[in-house]
């Protein structure tokens, strides 16, 4: 094999690694140190590789640490990672799934919920859809927040209209894959959208969730997001009850459950199967008040780095106990169904 091949091995192995960590939601950091390494290595002429390698000088690289140089120095050499073979054991662990959850998984065709470094992700556009790309998916939507978010850097009215046009620059390039344009925008405290009207006319995809006063009282609350489901921009409803499960933990949002996911069934709004292992929202109680009232379904990641990309494992594990099947699952359908089913809601 040439130090090329060896090379390119070497830049895998480490994005491998970027990847499962990120899937596990360990610390950003650990996740960057190997993508800038995979960086760095792969503007390296590949005998320069090999020479540091053996010199044992691989760490005189730029962002090249111990870790990821020891990582680099036996994947040239294709010898075994243990840091890789650790995490691919975690993660087949974790992936088991039901033959019903499988299935359903299978039928997925997108993701209509992902994040980028334009507002609060980790990783460009272009290695955020590359992912999607590799993970078998037809389509993703991007959908990065909107502007009254400032802690995550929402995007405003400019800037969301200058990621239209570089996703419009993105898609020859990927064809057949297809990026739809999207936002997560914030339901306000009125049910109003965070967005200019005109603005979301021009997007593929429609995410309204909330992100602020998540303890307001419950008639309030259920005030608030009537407005935004009934409001034909809006295409899915976001991780409806705002809890979180981990780290600093959140308690769900009261609301009055039937009268939103009955108005959602009303007007066509999908509601979302959010797969973070931090949210995991709806709850089963609520998730099954939504298959009562005859909704449909997204299965979406809200992924904030490549390797969340690959959670949807857990939705689909989610909706098969409650016995949602790929035809009550919007992602199960085709990117050309998805984009008209949005316009056609907003006309």
């Amino acid at each position: 094999m040439s130090a090329a091949d060896d090379q390119e091995r070497a830049v895998a192995t480490l994005r491998r690694v970027a990847f499962l960590l990120e899937r596990a939601q360990a610390r950003r950091y650990r996740s960057e140190a190997y993508r800038t390494a995979a960086r760095t290595v792969e503007r390296q002429a590949p005998g320069r590789l090999a020479t540091l390698a053996a010199a044992g000088a691989l760490t005189d690289l730029p962002g090249v640490g111990r870790s990821t140089a020891d990582v680099v120095r036996r994947a040239l050499a294709a010898e075994p990672v243990p840091a890789l073979d650790e995490l691919e054991a975690q993660t087949a662990a974790a992936a088991a799934s039901s033959p019903e959850a499988a299935a359903l998984h299978a039928a997925l065709r997108g993701d209509l919920h992902s994040h980028t470094e334009a507002s609060d992700g980790a990783a460009p556009v272009q290695e955020m859809v590359l992912t999607a790309l590799d993970l078998g998916r037809d389509y993703l939507a991007v959908t990065d927040h909107s502007p009254r978010l400032t802690v995550a850097h929402g995007l405003s009215a400019a800037r969301l209209r200058a990621q239209l046009a570089d996703l419009a620059a993105l898609r020859p390039a990927l064809a057949p894959f297809d990026v739809l344009s999207g936002i997560e925008v914030d339901i306000l405290d009125d049910g109003s959208l965070d967005q200019e009207p005109d603005l979301l006319d021009e997007l593929d995809v429609v995410v309204a969730s909330v992100h602020s006063k998540l303890r307001m009282d419950a008639a309030a609350m259920t005030r608030r997001m009537l407005a935004a489901v009934r409001n034909p921009r809006t295409d899915v409803l976001g991780h409806c009850t705002g809890r979180r499960l981990t780290g600093r933990q959140r308690p769900p949002s009261e609301f009055d459950a039937r009268a939103v996911f009955d108005a959602c069934a009303e007007h066509g709004v999908a509601v979302e199967i959010n797969c973070r292992p931090d949210r995991l929202d709806p709850p089963h109680r609520l998730l099954q008040a939504a298959v009562d009232a005859g909704c449909v379904f997204t299965i979406d990641s809200d992924a904030h780095a490549p390797g969340q990309l690959d959670w949807l494992r857990a939705g689909c594990e989610r909706a098969v106990a409650h016995g949602i099947g790929p035809d009550r699952v919007v992602t199960t359908r085709s990117a050309g169904e998805v984009r008209a089913r949005g316009r056609v809601a907003r006309r």
